[in-house]
Formats: structure tokens, C-alpha cells, sequence
């Protein structure tokens, strides 16, 4: 029995402080305190550095216990995501030894109050869009009305312009808009097999995302372009514009079939994975030394590789032989 006290007695004191620390967090909602007073608020009743960061902007704000803003990070002892409209926007933490009981009430409550204000005060808007509404702009069966009816629902006026990428990538599709986009206005939404941002404006793409970007100033015709340039990408050129691949982009509208029973695409289909890597790298870079610095190998070796793939294909003429390669890829996409 006095076991059981025991138990019940530390409970009715954690719900108890999971009370106040609610109250204490509601009262500051009701004050429309802004980001700063909120970790300030929450490193006082922590009695340890409370950090938030937003995903969109990359802005960071950490607060001491004493009020002013924490020195030299350490790691977190907790952390809670923050979601505005189911998408995660920012992350809370504590920073200190261990954990204290209530700091997940804490941390909770400390991240819906970070969401309201970010819904109060901006950045508003969420980078991910309802699908069916970015389908309707990108698709070349949408009437005209129903396209800018849509674009206005996602917030975009006639007066912007609209940037179109199709994306490809193992990285949250609302974080690559984020990153991509900074504080442009981006909706981003899957369609298919590949991500959709639509953008008044678009940066530079993150490690490990393959991205297409269409050039039209219609969306479906940009979405066709868009789709097209991704598959041209390679590891080595992860983005690509189709106002850059110039003629190359009809290759896309040959059948894979044909693409894969012309001669120099039978040879390079041939090739092993360190031929293809440095036939690559050679037509890249134009020149065997460079090739074999991007390859980390002696010049010698890479030259080597080029005299055994020339028993097959003319290496000399590099036109020709991006050209076979962009076809082998294309149809074998």
C-alpha cells in the first residue's frame, strides 16, 4: 500500500505541473509573445537553454535561463518537431544534462505555440500543397479557368512569375522547397512518380536531389519540360534546365526502343561501370587529365580505359559520344 501511495502521490505531482506548465504556456499565447520571448519563456521554466529553429528561413534562436541569448551550443537532452497544417516547419529542443520529467510537456506545448506564431506572424504559408490543386495547374488537360482559379487558391496572383521543377529525391519533398526556394513563395505536392514545386522563384537545389526545370511560362508546357530535363539528369549533373539542353531534348521524344538498337548506344550499353564512369567524366571535362582528376586516378589509367573504349566507339568525337550516352540513359530510363 505504501508503494501504491507512493506512485499516486508522484503522479498527482507530475499531472499537476503538466497543468501549470499548459497554463503557463497558454498565458503566453494570449500575450502574443514573438519567437524570442517564447524561448526565452521556455529556457526560464526549463532552467536550461531552449533553442527553435524554422526549417524555411534557417533561422535559429536560442535563449539561457538569465534571458539573453545562449553561448556555444551543446546537445540537445530533447527535442519535438514543430507541424503547421501536418507539415513539419521547425524543430524545439532543450539543452541540458539528461532529462527532466515534464520537459516533453514542455517541449510540446512550447512547439504548438511556435506554430501559432508562425501562422500568426509569417512565414504563414507551408511549403506542401493540396496534390489535386497542383495536378490541375501542371496538367495539359486543365481548362484555363480552372488552372488559374487553382493557382489562386495556392496563393500565386497573375503578376508573379511561376518557376516549374520536377523533382527526384529521398529527402523530404517539403524540405527541398524550403532549401530550394528560401522566401519565395513554393508549393510543392507529388504527383506521380516525381515532386512538383511551383515557385515565383528558385535557388539552388540540395545535396542528393535530382531536379528538372522547365522554361515555358505556361505551366503545363514548363511541367512537360520540367519532367523531360529530369530525366537527363546524372549524378554528376543532378539539376538540369531545359532551356539548356537545346536540341538534346529531342532525343526525349524518340522511342526507347529505337534509342536502344542504334549502334553507338549498343556499345555503350556494353561498357562496365568504370568504363561508363570515366566515358563520363571524359566527355564532362572534355580532357583526359581533368577526367582523371574527377575520377582520382592517374592520367594514365583514365587513358588506358579510353584506348579499350575505343576499340569499340570513337572516343575522339565527344559530341557524338554525349550524344550516345544521354540516348543509353534516356532508354534505359
Amino acid at each position: 500500500m505504501e508503494a501504491l501511495a507512493s506512485r499516486l502521490s508522484n503522479l498527482d505531482s507530475h499531472v499537476e505541473g503538466a497543468i501549470r506548465v499548459v497554463m503557463f504556456y497558454d498565458t503566453l499565447m494570449r500575450r502574443r509573445v514573438d519567437l524570442p520571448a517564447l524561448a526565452r519563456a521556455s529556457a526560464g521554466l526549463a532552467e536550461c537553454v531552449a533553442g527553435i529553429r524554422l526549417h524555411s528561413t534557417g533561422k535559429v534562436v536560442r535563449m539561457s535561463p538569465g534571458g539573453t541569448e545562449a553561448a556555444a551550443p551543446r546537445p540537445f537532452s530533447s527535442r519535438a518537431p514543430v507541424t503547421l497544417d501536418d507539415e513539419e516547419i521547425g524543430e524545439v529542443w532543450l539543452e541540458r544534462a539528461g532529462a527532466w520529467p515534464l520537459d516533453e510537456v514542455l517541449l510540446d506545448r512550447l512547439a504548438i505555440a511556435v506554430a501559432a506564431v508562425v501562422e500568426r506572424y509569417g512565414p504563414a504559408r507551408t511549403t506542401m500543397a493540396d496534390p489535386a490543386l497542383v495536378e490541375l495547374v501542371v496538367s495539359a488537360g486543365s481548362d484555363e479557368a480552372g488552372r488559374a482559379r487553382a493557382l489562386r487558391l495556392l496563393g500565386f496572383t497573375p503578376d508573379q512569375p511561376l518557376h516549374v521543377a520536377a523533382v527526384s529525391s529521398d529527402l523530404a519533398l517539403d524540405r527541398v522547397a524550403a532549401a530550394v526556394c528560401g522566401r519565395h513563395l513554393v508549393k510543392a505536392a507529388p504527383v506521380g512518380a516525381e515532386g512538383v514545386l511551383l515557385a515565383t522563384g528558385l535557388g539552388g537545389f540540395p545535396p542528393g536531389v535530382r531536379a528538372g526545370v522547365g522554361a515555358d511560362a505556361h505551366p503545363a508546357r514548363a511541367w512537360t519540360e520540367a519532367r523531360t530535363a529530369l530525366r537527363f539528369t546524372t549524378g554528376r549533373t543532378p539539376v538540369v534546365r531545359h532551356r539548356d539542353l537545346g536540341a538534346l531534348a529531342l532525343l526525349a521524344e524518340v522511342p526507347a526502343e529505337v534509342l536502344l538498337a542504334n549502334a553507338d548506344v549498343v556499345a555503350v550499353a556494353g561498357l562496365s561501370t568504370e568504363d561508363l564512369a570515366t566515358l563520363d567524366a571524359y566527355c564532362a571535362t572534355g580532357s583526359l587529365r581533368k577526367a582523371a582528376d574527377l575520377l582520382h586516378l592517374h592520367h594514365s589509367s583514365v587513358s588506358r580505359r579510353l584506348e579499350q573504349i575505343g576499340g569499340v566507339l570513337d572516343v575522339t568525337d565527344t559530341a557524338r559520344l554525349k550524344l550516345a550516352l544521354a540516348a543509353f540513359r534516356l532508354g534505359r530510363d
